[in-house]
């Protein structure tokens, strides 16, 4: 049953894939400098205890599907993805609270390519909290300005539901020569109630991760000791969604 369960998690995530390839694991991103460890952990922690995530960047090809499908990973055992596909998708999460869900939103635009949203389907996704779904989208934005600008200005959706956005990562592209490097640079957190805060890096001149009000120190440090068993073992999404079950629910 839970191989069933781990399948059908990723075929979800491969529904993301829009360059071909598999899609990249924490370990593979680990391995290749995008984020640290110690990040990874407050993004398992904050994402596995329930928080709705966006990952933005405004240039094409640099890495949002990837680093959302590899959180995608996090999200927690009894919580199914879903595609945020439609209207009447997400009219059948506001009206159906269980199962609790995540509703996959493949990008915040104006295409009309699956599982894009924007105007008032995007102000109704941003409503699935209410009815304790979790959501997961990426964004054309390299900043929380851009971000906030385009989703609560461009898009009308009001303050209280950005703010359910728990978790905010921007990437950004960085060449040199013919070397290109991927790297998380911002993350910013809401609890759902108070305006997103920074919490990394903690200050301009740190690379550490300064939690709010989204998970305690504790739970960050056993996150931790996971993605540090997790960076001993096997690097495909099968494999790290496997390991990550057997943490949260035992061997």
């Amino acid at each position: 049953m839970r191989d069933d369960a781990i399948q059908r998690h990723c075929a979800e995530i491969d529904r993301c894939n829009q360059r071909g390839g598999r899609m990249l694991s924490i370990v593979d991103l680990i391995g290749a400098g995008t984020l640290g460890a110690d990040l990874a952990a407050y993004a398992l922690a904050a994402i596995g205890a329930g928080a709705s995530f966006l990952v933005g960047a405004r240039p094409g090809g640099a890495g949002k599907t990837t680093v959302m499908g590899a959180l995608l990973n996090f999200v927690p055992a009894d919580v199914p993805l879903a595609p945020a596909e439609s209207m009447a998708a997400i009219q059948r999460g506001l009206q159906s609270p269980t199962p609790r869900r995540c509703y996959v939103c493949h990008e915040i635009g104006s295409g009309h390519w699956y599982a894009y949203l924007w105007g008032a389907e995007l102000r109704a996704y941003l409503q699935l909290p209410e009815a304790g779904h979790m959501m997961a989208t990426n964004l054309h934005a390299d900043t929380y300005e851009q971000a906030r600008q385009q989703i609560v200005e461009q898009n009308r959706v009001p303050e209280a539901a950005f703010r359910r956005m728990n978790l905010l990562f921007f990437l950004a592209v960085e060449r040199s020569g013919f070397r290109i490097r991927r790297r998380l640079v911002t993350v910013w957190e809401s609890d759902g109630q108070n305006p997103h805060r920074q919490v990394f890096p903690a200050v301009p001149s740190s690379s550490g991760v300064e939690p709010g009000g989204l998970v305690s120190p504790d739970a960050v440090a056993e996150a931790r000791e996971t993605i540090g068993r997790l960076l001993a073992g096997g690097s495909t999404i099968e494999e790290v969604r496997a390991a990550i079950l057997t943490r949260t629910r035992g061997p």
